[in-house]
């Protein structure tokens, strides 16, 4: 009998090159603390297409790696079929939640589609734009500390309700890594079994 497969998380920002390959790499490191390497997927893709085949932004990798994260990042697109294999997709600001909602092919997608920010009890939820992490991309390092903040405080109680999702929903796997897709053709492209 076939294990079930493994809980997917994909990371969404515009471009994957700056927040969702930060979100992962935190996420990832959070979830292998956790002793959830082995039932958890974690990847990352944008909503277009300029960055695809690029590495993280060198400010992105720079903060990461000050902040003893590993990351092994190529950019790619995210795509609509994905969403049959994935169970969480998380968006890194409002923007992108709309346009992921709106890319799903059915309601039931669409409802795994979610905020990051909206897992920090800290974040105001009633502000405008209170639950996006802000775009760095055209700002300096200390937008991308900023950001880095963002993602940590929201890691924790992401993390809590993926433990729940996994437990209740019996995926578990013992073949199966929290590693990184690279290839740009589905979400488990690239991930290789232990």
């Amino acid at each position: 009998m076939r294990d079930p497969s493994p809980y997917r998380v994909c990371f969404v920002c515009t471009g994957n090159i700056c927040r969702s390959p930060m979100a992962e790499s935190v996420f990832r490191a959070h979830a292998v603390e956790a002793g959830l390497d082995g039932r958890l997927e974690v990847d990352s893709a944008g909503t277009g297409p300029w960055h695809e085949g690029d590495g993280a932004d060198r400010r992105a990798i720079d903060v990461l790696t000050a902040h003893d994260y590993e990351q092994d990042h190529i950019a790619r697109q995210f795509r609509a079929e994905w969403f049959d294999r994935l169970d969480l997709v998380i968006a890194l600001d409002s923007g992108h939640l709309h346009e992921l909602r709106a890319l799903a092919p059915t309601p039931h997608d669409a409802a795994k589609v979610r905020l990051l920010r909206s897992y920090d009890p800290d974040a105001d939820h009633d502000a405008l734009g209170g639950l996006d992490v802000p775009d760095p991309y055209f700002g300096g390092l200390d937008d991308f500390e900023e950001c880095l903040e963002m993602i940590e405080a929201a890691s924790g109680g992401l993390l809590d309700a993926v433990a729940e999702a996994i437990d209740a929903s019996g995926k578990d796997t013992e073949s199966a890594t929290v590693e990184n897709a690279s290839a740009a053709d589905g979400p488990d492209a690239g991930k290789e079994s232990a």
